[in-house]
């Protein structure tokens, strides 16, 4: 009997790795991307993602992008704050660029991820995050300098949530740098 269903699960599982390569094909990136100039704050407007229970608003530990910053040979760095009940750590993640502009590819523990930017004018940004560890979670968030949501991007935004079928998450901002212990 098991041996019966192993075609169909490699088969199921084929698919599925294939629909979700289609999917990143699928993720449009901002033409003439200039990384130096996504550089300084960001403050999350919107967060999406494949996985309705990515974020729990129950979580006491927070975890925010704070800032983006650029290296020497085109590596981006995202500046995070993790932040909770007597906790508070700084953690870049730097990815690197890939061949294809405004395409970059990282690692953390146990997994890869992908970053797309999307689309933005500098002011605001919709970026893509895909990361792959035991399961594929695909985040989409919309970004801006100030906590205004500009409608035309929330709009672009939205479109996005919807046409990649994603649940929209709580957004969470915290200011840097955590203070000295």
């Amino acid at each position: 009997m098991a041996l019966e269903k192993g075609p169909l699960l490699l088969l199921a599982l084929g698919l599925g790795l294939a629909g979700a390569q289609k999917a990143l094909e699928e993720v449009p990136v901002q033409p003439g991307f200039n990384a130096q100039k996504v550089e300084g704050r960001w403050l999350t407007l919107q967060l999406a993602a494949n996985h309705a229970d990515l974020v729990s608003p129950a979580d006491p530990l927070r975890l925010a992008l704070h800032s983006i910053r650029t290296r020497d040979g085109g590596d981006v760095d995202f500046v995070l704050f993790w932040k909770g009940e007597g906790v508070c750590k700084e953690t870049n993640i730097t990815v690197h660029p890939t061949q294809l502009q405004g395409q970059y590819q990282g690692s953390f523990e146990g997994g890869s991820m992908h970053v797309c930017f999307v689309s933005t004018d500098y002011s605001n940004l919709i970026l893509y995050v895909r990361f792959e560890d035991d399961e594929i979670t695909n985040l989409w968030v919309l970004l801006a300098r100030r906590m205004l949501e500009d409608p035309k991007w929330l709009g672009r935004y939205l479109e996005y949530v919807e046409k990649f079928h994603l649940q929209k998450s709580p957004v969470f901002n915290i200011d840097g740098p955590c203070p000295p212990p």
